[in-house]
Order: C-alpha cells, then sequence, then structure tokens
C-alpha cells in the first residue's frame, strides 16, 4: 500500500524522489526503491521524516487511513 500511495504522492505534487532524499536526509537509493516500487520502507525514522515533509501522518503513507491529517 505505501509504495502505491507514495507514487500517487509524487505525481500529485509534482515532487522527485531526488527532491525528496535532498530535503529529509533518507538516502537517495531508499527514495528511489520506494518511487520504483522496488521495496517498502525498512525504517521507522524514514517513515517519520517522510511523512514530516509531506505534512501528513505515517498511517496515511501506509494506508491506514484516508485522511492525512489522522494521527498527525
Amino acid at each position: 500500500m505505501f509504495l502505491e500511495i507514495f507514487v500517487e504522492i509524487l505525481q500529485v505534487r509534482g515532487l522527485t524522489a531526488y527532491r525528496i532524499a535532498k530535503d529529509t536526509g533518507i538516502p537517495q537509493a531508499t527514495v528511489y526503491e520506494w518511487a520504483a516500487k522496488v521495496r517498502e520502507p525498512a525504517q521507522l525514522d524514514h517513515l517519520t521524516k517522510l511523512a514530516d515533509y509531506l505534512d501528513c501522518s505515517v498511517d496515511y503513507l501506509l494506508g491506514r487511513t484516508e485522511n492525512p491529517e489522522v494521527n498527525k
């Protein structure tokens, strides 16, 4: 579920994997693997950094809610 949501966010917000990696400090290879739907996130700190950057909740990124504000 995360991979589909992540790719959709990239498209809707016009973001690139490079920009997210640069702005969050998450390794570029990791973000590219998410964008290519190769690998799910393995580290909680990556998810929290991404949620903070995208101004949404981790629950939203994981598909546990359709509301990006829940549990933020």
